[in-house]
C-alpha cells in the first residue's frame, strides 16, 4: 500500500481548480494534481507537460493522456484496486480518457482524490457512476526504480 501517496494527495485537499496549474494550494486541474503528487513523493517531474486546452486530442481521438502515463507508471490490472493508485476515466463513451484521480480507499466504500473544473481538490465516493468511467489503472513507480515497459492503449 502507498500510504505516501494517498497522504499526499489530501494534502491537495481544497486547492482551487486552475486549468493547466499545478500549485499546491494555489491551484491545480486533476493532471497537476497528479504531477504535484509525484514532485511530493518521488521529488522532480520525469518531463514537463505541454500546454494543452481543455477539450485538447478529441477531435482527433489521440490518447495523449493515456501514453503519458504509460511512459511514467506502472499499469496495473483494472480489478487489482489499491490505495495510491492513479486512476485514469473517460468521462464520455468514444471520448478520449482524460481525468485522473487518485484512489484513497478500496473495499465497500471506496474513495478517489481529484481536481474538477468547479471544484477544488475533493475526496470523492468512487460511485458506480464514477468507476464505470475508469479505464485504466497505474501505481506511481518505487523511489529510485527502472520504469516498466508500456502497452500503446489503442
Amino acid at each position: 500500500m502507498r500510504q505516501d501517496i494517498v497522504d499526499e494527495a489530501r494534502r491537495w485537499i481544497g486547492t482551487p481548480y486552475v486549468h493547466q496549474a499545478s500549485r499546491l494550494g494555489a491551484g491545480t486541474d486533476c493532471l497537476g494534481l497528479i504531477r504535484g503528487v509525484w514532485r511530493g513523493v518521488l521529488g522532480a517531474e520525469p518531463e514537463v507537460a505541454p500546454a494543452y486546452s481543455a477539450d485538447w486530442s478529441e477531435t482527433a481521438q489521440d490518447e495523449v493522456l493515456w501514453r503519458a502515463a504509460l511512459r511514467h507508471l506502472v499499469p496495473k490490472d483494472l480489478a487489482a484496486a489499491a490505495p495510491g493508485d492513479v486512476l485514469l476515466f473517460r468521462m464520455c463513451d468514444r471520448a478520449v480518457a482524460k481525468h485522473l484521480g487518485v484512489q484513497s480507499l478500496v473495499g465497500g466504500q471506496p474513495r478517489f482524490i481529484h481536481a474538477f473544473a468547479g471544484h477544488t481538490v475533493v475526496e470523492s465516493p468512487l460511485s458506480a457512476p464514477w468507476a464505470r468511467r475508469i479505464v485504466a489503472r497505474f501505481a506511481f513507480p518505487e523511489p529510485m526504480t527502472a520504469q516498466a515497459p508500456s502497452e500503446d492503449p489503442q
